[in-house]
């Protein structure tokens, strides 16, 4: 490396970073160069990006805004870099991680390496069968209200290298461009569709949060997903001394609890006898409530269990209505199955963990919505909707493969 260099940052890291970005994919930013558009220049365009950086003098781009609709109604705002200050963002984050995540606690599971929410989800599944109640929080407008201030205390105290630091002061200042008006970022925030932003709120939080729990309610498990968490008590009257402490220490910390997303939840089984008006709560995509179980010996009773929440069965249902199958008639079924198959996997392996019986029922509108393309199609079928049912049924037992939810067994005619 040149002697003229201010940082020593490895040329390898700069393209590990790059196949990083490529791999999760992603929209342009402001400049509306695509991921395939930069790479068509890819060794000069990196290599400028490393001189840049490794001189110092690499300043990013404004942060596009783009609106995504929630699964329940309203808008989040998205942050959307540049590609290349993505591919900057993941040099900064491959390196600073390696440092950082070591530190985390065991129940930090949202955006770390070799950690899902399936894990997080498991650790909560057993807990509820030990502790009587849940308090479940969510920290409000978490990565638009982080304090910079406090954030670089932490930062300051794990980067490694200077040019970590400077970089991350850079992307913390960067101003928001929405609709060309450009909104300045002085004091909080880190946009949620950054790189470094999931690293960064983990940080913040793993002071504000984990290690506050950690010393001040050490009998306490707790769970936490990004700005979402479990905290599991032993009765109603610690949950809201809990919630009370919690609300000030997020105070302090210049965040605010969600009062409309916090609760506390009795984890009501056949062996839990107390009254509470609450006895469900949702928790990465799954509701944890009362439901019927049996024993090894074949007996019924309640257990107080995970299974899809009714907020995801709405989102699958409007996404499979939202491909607007019944107006393609002119293709085939198999090209039906290929446009469907990659979300139906994907709904089968995050919501299949537990409860496969609730995801099953939902998967039957998928059915539904073939039974009326199939009408539409075939105009001997025309209102006849049993017989395209049947038809339906006939093509999935000779063909069991072509849709993934009738590999396992949700066919159109059961349920």
């Amino acid at each position: 490396m040149s002697k003229a260099k201010s940082f020593n940052i490895p040329k390898s890291l700069v393209f590990t970073a790059f196949k990083a970005v490529k791999k999760n994919k992603g929209s342009a930013g402001i400049d509306k160069i695509s991921i395939e558009k930069y790479e068509k220049n890819l060794k000069n365009n990196l290599y400028k990006l490393w001189n840049r950086m490794a001189s110092g003098t690499y300043f990013p781009k404004a942060v596009k805004a783009v609106e995504i609709p929630k699964k329940n109604g309203g808008i989040r705002v998205l942050g959307v870099p540049t590609v290349e200050d993505r591919i900057a963002q993941m040099i900064v984050k491959l390196s600073m991680e390696k440092i950082i995540d070591p530190i985390f606690l065991n129940d930090s599971y949202g955006y770390r390496p070799n950690r899902s929410a399936h894990d997080a989800i498991k650790v909560t599944r057993s807990r509820c069968w030990k502790y009587d109640w849940v308090l479940e929080f969510d920290i409000k407008g978490l990565f638009d209200n982080i304090n910079h201030k406090l954030l670089l205390k932490a930062v300051y105290k794990y980067a490694k290298y200077k040019w970590e630091i400077l970089y991350i002061k850079r992307w913390l200042a960067n101003p928001v461009s929405n609709n060309n008006k450009i909104t300045k970022n002085t004091e909080n925030g880190t946009p949620q569709g950054g790189v470094i932003s999931p690293l960064l709120a983990n940080l913040f939080l793993h002071f504000a949060f984990d290690k506050w729990m950690e010393k001040r309610f050490p009998n306490n498990k707790w769970c936490r997903y990004a700005d979402d968490g479990i905290i599991h008590c032993n009765s109603r009257a610690e949950a809201i001394f809990i919630l009370n402490c919690l609300k000030e220490r997020m105070k302090e910390c210049k965040l605010e609890i969600h009062p409309g997303k916090t609760k506390i939840i009795y984890c009501k089984d056949s062996n839990r006898k107390e009254n509470n008006k609450l006895h469900e709560f949702t928790f990465l995509g799954y509701s944890f409530r009362p439901r019927k179980a049996k024993g090894i010996n074949g007996s019924s009773f309640t257990s107080f269990l995970p299974a899809i929440s009714n907020k995801a069965k709405k989102h699958i249902r409007r996404t499979i209505k939202s491909r607007y199958l019944l107006h393609q008639t002119q293709i085939t079924l198999a090209e039906v199955a290929d446009k469907y198959n990659s979300v139906l996997r994907g709904w089968l392996n995050y919501y299949g963990l537990y409860g496969k019986n609730e995801l099953k029922k939902v998967l039957h509108h998928m059915n539904d919505h073939l039974v009326m393309w199939v009408i539409r199609k075939f105009d001997k079928l025309k209102t006849k909707k049993m017989k395209a049912r049947k038809l339906l049924n006939k093509i999935a037992k000779e063909n069991p493969n072509l849709f993934s939810h009738w590999t396992v067994g949700v066919l159109p005619m059961t349920g």
